[in-house]
């Protein structure tokens, strides 16, 4: 073994710096299980999340707030609702994977499911043929505690139980918020209330 004590490096500075890559945080170490997209930069995950909060106004987006309005907002990866009179509430989401699965327009709540079960859709499926063919309510499942089913066929907003999901896009299609933001979206949201997506 080469003597590193006549180095410039020396021997406390090449342990200090073998442990502090030991002590490194998970989010500097280039892992991705295929769920999650990679943040590489984490200047640019802390910019685009403090922009994901700025308050919205309905007016540019809706002509009325009969029965509530929500916008999701996929770039910032936000979730505004507003309720009829007016009040505003403003959430962090999870989004889709990839563009290919994104969809953007104009829906509505047309189910409120208060316990969830899942099953993957054909494409889902055929993506992930290791995946169940269902997951009934519970800590596993992946819509978490309540659904906002829409009127595209497969489309919800729902809960999750894996809140590392939430501000990332990691979803094959829907949108996801922490369970107790879904629970309290669900109690506001009604069958009807417009939805959406830009």
């Amino acid at each position: 073994m080469k003597n590193l004590a006549g180095t410039s490096l020396g021997r406390r500075a090449f342990l200090a710096g073998t442990a502090a890559a030991i002590a490194s945080p998970a989010v500097a170490q280039d892992v991705n299980d295929g769920t999650t997209e990679i943040e590489r930069d984490i200047s640019n995950v802390v910019r685009r999340n403090i922009s994901s909060f700025r308050t919205l106004d309905w007016q540019p987006y809706f002509t009325n707030l009969n029965k509530g309005a929500i916008l999701v907002d996929i770039s910032s990866r936000a979730l505004h609702y507003w309720e009829e009179g007016g009040r505003y509430h403003l959430y962090p989401s999870s989004v889709p994977l990839t563009e290919d699965l994104t969809r953007r327009g104009r829906t509505q709540v047309t189910l409120k499911d208060p316990s969830p079960d899942w099953r993957p859709t054909p494409s889902m499926k055929k993506r992930n043929p290791e995946w169940p063919d269902y997951v009934g309510p519970g800590p596993d499942n992946p819509l978490g505690t309540r659904a906002l089913h829409l009127s595209w066929t497969y489309y919800r907003i729902h809960g999750t139980h894996d809140t590392r999901k939430i501000g990332r896009r990691s979803s094959n299609g829907c949108i996801g918020l922490y369970n107790e933001h879904i629970e309290e979206l669900y109690e506001m949201a009604k069958v009807g209330t417009q939805v959406l997506l830009i």
